[in-house]
């Protein structure tokens, strides 16, 4: 097959050097290989990236049995015994793909030859007509439950052999891309002309069951100039819709793509979909297409974003919730679609040349997208949650590890979305300190932007073309420049101000400008050494929520530039900031901290905080000082309390509780995960059995077991009384109440069941409760036998 010489983006969108494509993106990237970043914030991120995270992951794929999933596939090794789930051959390619980016960046033939090692185990394990997929190849004695009995059987449910390939192909355009090698580029072709084959209206008419192959076929038509690539991937968004087993909201199949007008169900599936229009649209000018993707993302703008850029707002089923429902501690904002969504926003950006869609991209690469990855490279967030009472933490590792390869991919294809061009428009999108060399069909052009940003708002960019060269520069206006923190009604400033107008000076003479789209156009004859410099206003916005969002009621949000900030345990009073309460009007210091979590600027201001006290409603209220920190950094001094949404009326806030005999008691209980022992005796009473804002402690996915909880108190205590409130997810959820309970107490080396004096009931939406014979004790034990096809979870256990 005839491969162009092609310069290829992070996004897959390429110029071909011979041969244009008749249709694409009117609006191109400047690709992340001619950006050479070498600022104080993203610089270092990206060689974190590559010096720690991609060594990490590769490791980790290895040491999971990711890697032996293709020998065992290959029989190169004996067994049949595979990982979780059906997708993890994606995390090896999601891999491939970032180290192949750092390649591009910096040369290590070491990585190199270790991609071409696992190039090489790949290939052994593709059967000889193109098919790539471990869990079938392997023949299992015992088959995983999701792969059905034949190939594409269970493809639009869970299968993932399409989302397998789209990872695949995703990988295969960046390692030829980095090293003109064809090895796993032969491979992903064998596969595409597989599936050329195999799919189509008349052949196998089936949807991908989790999107993400639209996107790589594209990549692949664009690098092989295959148009059948295209027109299957055409063919995989047309397929969807309603009236086959599996169509549904959840995937996007509950309606043609083209009669879609909302954001609905798995927030990855849906933005991954979202993201193949645009592609598609763009390479065949299907108008349809576009109008359902504008569509779709008002509904999001105006409706179902956090303000850190996340998507998602529930963990039932990773999903988008209703209109304005965005709950903070059960945010879900997944990493994945935090990178989705930065892959959406850049396409709807290259088709409509908006600034609009950049203010969204900026927002989740500073904020959702950024907070998914520590500042050490190798601890990770799955959900993004706004709010937290210390259950969460980063982890080394998940079993489901999508979001940490997916960050692995990302962060090396960083520089890639801070310029475009549209022959003679070259736009500056980001500001980052960086050198570009960009070719224009007027010259070439270098560009030097210098800016400590986003901790200070000036920026100078120094541009340099090879000779007197005519053509327009188009500067972003974020939006938060111009006191509106997103477009749209969803957020708005509380000081609505108005900003004066950006003030653009060239070689230290003001310039005048016009506007156009959230751009200051500077169209004029550029010489070499000619400085645009400007300053964007950096004061701290409080930012308040469209009154229809429960969640954020009587509370804002600080910002300060594109960085969104949140209250964390370390930094404020006995570690708590769920009690604190400023006042809107108060003044906000900035101050930058070289010293603190790998250098940021911290926001500091007067504020109060409220205690309880035992047997009275009197609450104690104590100024102190209050310390807000970037959002992206919390989490990385281990597991605090922490939020982004800061009461400004003391009825939102939540008084430090009394300690009780509970609250002082060391919890123990026969589930493993010791995040969750926080949820019994928080104090935090739930406003329903399905509360997900407040913790709970679960036993899922056990059913008809005997489980139990424990107190050992800080010392012997006389009690009679306690009570319990049930966490129950019905009707969605796997969590019931459960079928029994009942409470023991210790009696030296012994449990002994307390000798109740009212019966154990059973109830959702209230606290049950039990009187007993008065024992004295040092420990107490809730045993609860779990309903016979369901899990159970508790709220909270008191003590009395």
């Amino acid at each position: 097959m005839k491969l162009f010489t092609v310069i290829l983006s992070l996004t897959g969108i390429s110029t071909f050097v011979q041969g244009q494509l008749k249709k694409d993106y009117p609006i191109q990237p400047v690709a992340f290989t001619q950006v050479q970043v070498t600022d104080n914030f993203w610089a270092p991120k990206i060689r974190v990236n590559a010096d720690i995270t991609i060594p990490y992951t590769l490791e980790q794929c290895r040491e999971t049995g990711r890697i032996d999933n293709f020998k065992r596939a290959a029989h190169t090794l004996p067994g049949d015994k595979m990982t979780e789930y059906t997708f993890d051959d994606t995390d090896v390619y999601k891999v491939i793909e970032g180290a192949s980016y750092s390649l591009q960046m910096k040369k290590d033939p070491a990585l190199e030859k270790y991609l071409d090692t696992l190039i090489a185990i790949i290939d052994a394990a593709q059967e000889k007509d193109g098919y790539l997929y471990t869990f079938r190849t392997v023949n299992s004695s015992q088959p995983h439950a999701w792969i059905g009995t034949r190939r594409w059987e269970e493809e639009e449910d869970l299968s993932h052999e399409l989302y397998n390939s789209g990872h695949l192909f995703e990988a295969a355009v960046a390692h030829y891309q980095a090293t003109g090698k064809r090895n796993l580029l032969n491979i992903a072709v064998k596969n595409a002309d597989l599936l050329v084959q195999t799919f189509g209206f008349g052949k196998e008419e089936r949807f991908p069951g989790h999107q993400i192959v639209e996107t790589g076929l594209t990549k692949m038509y664009r690098v092989t100039g295959n148009k059948s690539y295209l027109d299957l991937a055409k063919f995989f968004l047309d397929v969807r819709g309603p009236g086959k087993k599996h169509s549904g909201e959840y995937n996007q199949s509950y309606k043609k793509v083209v009669d879609q007008h909302e954001a609905v169900g798995h927030a990855v599936r849906a933005t991954y979909m979202y993201t193949g229009m645009a592609d598609v649209a763009a390479l065949t000018g299907d108008q349809q297409y576009l109008h359902a993707i504008d569509d779709i993302w008002d509904d999001v703008v105006e409706k179902k974003l956090y303000i850190t850029g996340g998507i998602g707002a529930t963990g039932n089923g990773e999903a988008f919730g209703k209109p304005y429902d965005l709950p903070n501690m059960s945010a879900y904002a997944e990493t994945c679609a935090s990178i989705a969504n930065v892959y959406w926003n850049s396409r709807m950006f290259l088709l409509h040349g908006d600034a609009k869609y950049i203010d969204i991209l900026e927002r989740t690469l500073y904020n959702g997208l950024l907070s998914g990855v520590s500042l050490s490279g190798d601890r990770f967030f799955y959900p993004n949650p706004l709010m937290s009472m210390g259950q969460h933490q980063r982890s080394a590792w998940f079993g489901c590890a999508c979001c940490i390869s997916n960050m692995t991919r990302f962060l090396p294809s960083m520089p890639g979305y801070v310029y475009a061009q549209n022959k003679n428009d070259l736009y500056v999108n980001l500001f980052v300190g960086n050198t570009a060399n960009i070719t224009l069909p007027a010259g070439k052009i270098q560009l030097v932007q210098q800016t400590n940003y986003p901790w200070d708002g000036k920026v100078a960019i120094t541009v340099n073309p090879a000779k007197t060269t005519s053509f327009a520069l188009h500067i972003r206006i974020p939006e938060w420049a111009n006191d509106k923190p997103v477009p749209g009604n969803l957020y708005f400033d509380a000081d609505s101000s108005t900003q004066k107008p950006l003030v653009i000076l060239l070689n230290g003479t003001p310039l005048p400008y016009k506007t156009e789209k959230g751009y200051a156009v500077l169209q004029r004859s550029w010489k070499a050494g000619d400085k645009i410099s400007f300053e964007f206003p950096m004061q701290v916005q409080k930012v308040l929520a469209n009154t229809a969002v429960a969640s954020d009621k009587d509370r804002f949000a600080l910002q300060r530039g594109p960085v969104m900030y949140c209250l964390e345990g370390p930094d404020n009073k006995d570690a708590v900031v769920q009690n604190i309460v400023v006042d809107k009007n108060a003044a906000v210091t900035a101050v930058y901290k070289p010293e603190m979590l790998n250098g940021v600027t911290v926001l500091e201001m007067q504020g109060t905080s409220a205690s309880r006290q035992l047997n009275t409603d009197q609450l104690i209220s104590t100024t102190q000082m209050v310390t807000a920190i970037p959002y992206y950094t919390w989490a990385n001094r281990g597991p605090s309390e922490m939020t982004v949404w800061i009461p400004y009326e003391a009825s939102a806030a939540r008084p430090k509780p009394a300690p009780t005999i509970a609250s002082k008691s060391k919890v123990s209980a026969s589930t493993p995960n010791k995040r969750m022992y926080l949820a019994l005796n928080d104090q935090y009473q739930p406003l329903n059995s399905q509360d997900n804002n407040s913790m709970y402690l679960h036993w899922w996915p056990k059913h008809n077991t005997l489980e139990w909880v424990q107190y050992d108190f800080d010392q012997e205590y006389t009690v009679s009384g306690s009570e319990v409130y049930w966490y129950d997810d019905s009707p969605f959820g796997d969590c019931r109440i459960p079928a029994s309970w009942r409470i023991l107490y210790k009696q030296g080396d012994q449990w002994v069941p307390v000798k109740n004096t009212t019966p154990y009931s059973v109830q959702k939406d209230k606290y049950d409760s039990v009187q007993f014979e008065p024992v004295k004790t040092s420990a107490l034990k809730l045993e609860i036998q779990l309903p016979k096809e369901n899990a159970s979870g508790i709220h909270e256990w008191i003590v009395k």
